[in-house]
């Protein structure tokens, strides 16, 4: 995988850099990066690794906490300095019409991870290796990662990267995906306080 366009991106939360990366240049879905310009290398470099979820981000839906989490997070690296790693993986990786299938389920009584595996696919199937490779490619040494998600601290301190800190990025629930975030606690083991 490598870099194959980066452009400036004026938007809503401030400036940034968007670089595509894919190991074709001909990919219409490559993984996407944000990066502050007033991200400091030399110091511990402020990521969040987001999975596309494109009812979440792009049409603001409640049943999740991503585009929420996606939008924290751009306000926290446009002030702070970082790097927004957009891996191009719907749904857990699962894709869109079979998170809209699994969403069918949700509406019948199923929780996130119930749903996927009653459709025969894996509760999570997200892969973090891209991010690695973009957080290597980008001569990161040192983070400290924006994230709820144990798996991905898992993934950091077996990276060669050094975690500095984990900085929580917790949304308040509301009714609509309060389910959702008690499955991301219980089943997933999601570093959440929810009351």
């Amino acid at each position: 995988m490598k870099r194959q366009a980066e452009a400036k991106i004026p938007t809503q939360w401030g400036k940034f850099t968007m670089i595509a990366y894919s190991d074709h240049a001909d990919d219409w879905m490559p993984h996407l990066v944000m990066i502050s310009p007033n991200t400091d290398f030399s110091l511990p470099v402020n990521v969040r690794i987001h999975s596309e979820c494109i009812t979440g981000d792009l049409f603001h839906s409640k049943r999740c906490d991503c585009g929420k989490q996606l939008d924290a997070a751009m306000k926290y690296i446009h002030k702070n300095g970082g790097i927004l790693i957009y891996l191009r993986q719907e749904g857990r990786n699962i894709g869109i019409i079979n998170k809209l299938k699994a969403y069918n389920l949700q509406d019948d009584g199923l929780n996130t991870a119930e749903a996927n595996i009653r459709l025969g696919l894996p509760a999570d199937g997200r892969s973090f290796n891209a991010a690695l490779d973009i957080l290597h490619d980008l001569g990161v040494k040192s983070i400290n990662l924006l994230t709820n998600n144990p798996e991905k601290v898992k993934i950091i301190e077996t990276s060669g990267i050094r975690l500095n800190e984990r900085i929580p990025l917790e949304i308040h629930p509301g009714k609509e995906n309060i389910n959702y975030l008690k499955t991301k606690k219980d089943y997933f083991g999601h570093l959440l306080h929810l009351e």
